[in-house]
């Protein structure tokens, strides 16, 4: 399971012309879920993102996390994190999860979320096509592998 963390000022969503999910301050998190991700992932990713300490505190250092602001979390499934490119130009997505694997993946990581954090948070829509904008605060933008803890 992948995660593409980027530190937002804001960030919203919209599907056919529609704002679907919109957020102020917090975490645009992408989540990449492969066909060898289980429920062990999102158990140590889901409390490793929330714990990240990438806002600013008082001295203007890096020292505290999403939910120690009380930060926002937009959630977007996407499977292209798992593109490999080691072959010719055209990327191969065979280790991203189908959807009959990846979807109760995504909702339990959701959920994780959301109960971890103890506040509700926004999502974007499994499969649909969407356009994201958001402002990236520093920029900062972590990168998270269950399968390379580094």
């Amino acid at each position: 399971m992948r995660l593409l963390i980027q530190r937002v000022q804001r960030a919203k969503i919209n599907i056919d012309g529609r704002e679907t999910a919109a957020i102020s301050t917090g975490l645009l998190v992408l989540l990449g879920i492969e066909e060898s991700d289980d429920l062990n992932d999102i158990k140590w990713l889901v409390p490793k993102m929330l714990k990240l300490r990438i806002f600013s505190d008082e001295n203007g250092k890096m020292n505290l996390s999403v939910t120690d602001i009380d930060g926002d979390i937009l959630i977007v499934s996407q499977f292209t994190l798992h593109a490999s490119v080691k072959k010719g130009n055209r990327p191969s997505y065979i280790r991203a999860a189908h959807p009959d694997h990846a979807i109760p993946l995504y909702e339990e990581f959701i959920a994780q979320t959301v109960k971890l954090s103890g506040k509700p948070v926004q999502t974007g829509e499994f499969g649909a096509h969407m356009q994201i904008e958001l402002v990236n605060d520093g920029p900062v933008t972590i990168w998270m592998d269950s399968k390379n803890k580094e």
